[in-house]
């Protein structure tokens, strides 16, 4: 397993068995499985959880942007399009970050489908 945190280890992208840069395929897609040591990562259900927490926090800090930008300078309409182009960033890179954290967590605590800790 990496010795690097949690943080450390989704940051990177890293297995969380082996410590391998090989989490993921794409920007925010899922490798089907390690290159290196083999661990198979369908096999873990991440679900819509970062992405609910994202639309959220990242909603909030471009409404606060786009709202205090307003209110301090008064920009001509247009100049709020720098808000997309923010918000796709930020949504891609929190995703990213927000998966592999939760796939490293499912895999240290060996959590699974239907199964009730005693």
């Amino acid at each position: 397993m990496s010795q690097a945190s949690p943080l450390v280890a989704a940051i990177a992208g890293e297995c969380p068995k082996c410590g391998s840069r090989t989490l993921f395929a794409g920007w925010v897609r899922f490798a089907h499985r390690c290159r290196a040591c083999g661990l198979d990562f369908d096999s873990f259900n991440v679900g819509d959880g970062p992405a609910a927490f994202l639309i959220l926090i990242i909603g909030a800090i471009v409404t606060t942007g786009a709202i205090t930008l307003e209110l301090a300078a008064e920009p001509p309409w247009w100049v709020h399009l720098i808000w997309i182009p923010v918000a796709t960033g930020l949504t891609i890179v929190g995703l990213r970050l927000g998966k592999a954290w939760l796939l490293g967590q499912e895999y240290k605590h060996r959590a699974r489908e239907g199964r009730i800790a005693e």
